[in-house]
């Protein structure tokens, strides 16, 4: 096989992990700071995805500027369901939150396939099939559009939690919850934000794989299963792990594809995943407990 084809495959695995990092970043810090699982996390990408599906078919809004409006929608999306419904669950054994958040899931599923019924839609813009050519590769344009702004958009996730007074003080409720509490902050508003902030990356990463993927209102718990085994393999509640996680995802499912069937892609996956939980179950990037 020429290597500059298995080359190829192998960047464009990576540039379409970084979009699944991405997706997986809105689960991780979800999960780093609320203390609870988002098991709707897979059906609220698809619901960004099916917006982002009819804002191109009704107005020939462009993905990646229509994902903006969608990103503040899932915001609005997630803020309301940690206000409403998981804020009374937070001190509840973890059963009851898996439960309810199962339940939204299953809504959210069905609800699609009552609006748009069981077949696949995508989006086809102008610049789909271009390629641009970098020495003797020909990699998707989309695909590095995509990667860039994956990457963009977690450096100023990033910059948010590290410069912004609002996000020192949701990494001080994640750090220290009683302490939280002590010096006054309104947890319950902050946890309610965080997990506005994970919907709306969620949100901009379903938009972007509308240019990636075909989507069906099933493809939900399929990213939501993929989402899980990413943050695990970087490690839960890190979020260049969730990045980390995703390149090794795209990548091993790019060479699964090229040199055995693209059916097995799931099988290498989840052997990285045995594979990081036996020898650091903490994951690549995570820490102790």
């Amino acid at each position: 096989m020429p290597a500059d084809l298995i080359l190829t495959v192998a960047v464009q695995g990576i540039l379409t992990g970084l979009v699944y990092g991405l997706m997986a970043l809105g689960l991780s810090v979800i999960f780093g700071v609320v203390r609870v699982v988002n098991f709707a996390h897979g059906e609220m990408m698809t619901i960004a995805s099916y917006a982002a599906i009819v804002a191109f078919s009704a107005w020939n809004i462009d993905p990646l500027i229509s994902m903006i409006p969608i990103a503040v929608l899932l915001f609005a999306l997630g803020y309301a369901m940690q206000s409403v419904l998981i804020n009374p669950f937070i001190n509840r054994p973890e059963h009851s939150q898996f439960i309810l958040l199962a339940a939204v899931a299953i809504i959210m599923v069905n609800g699609l396939l009552m609006i748009f019924g069981p077949d696949a839609r995508n989006v086809l813009v102008d610049y789909a099939l271009d390629s641009i050519e970098v020495g003797p590769l020909l990699i998707d344009k989309v695909r590095v559009i995509t990667a860039v702004l994956a990457l963009v958009i977690t450096s100023g996730l990033f910059a948010f939690f590290k410069l912004s007074r609002t996000g020192k003080a949701i990494r001080a409720c994640a750090d220290n919850h009683l302490g939280a509490l002590v010096i006054g902050l309104n947890i319950k508003h902050l946890y309610a934000l965080t997990f506005g902030i994970g919907s709306a990356i969620v949100g901009a990463a379903g938009a972007m794989m509308t240019l990636l993927i075909d989507t069906t209102p099933n493809i939900g718990p399929v990213f939501t299963l993929q989402a899980f085994v990413i943050v695990i393999i970087g490690g839960l509640g890190s979020m260049p792990g969730a990045l980390l996680g995703g390149v090794l995802i795209g990548l091993s499912e790019a060479m699964s594809g090229l040199f055995f069937a693209p059916s097995a892609k799931t099988m290498f996956g989840v052997a990285i995943l045995i594979l990081v939980l036996l020898f650091r179950p903490q994951g690549l990037l995570g820490r102790k407990a």
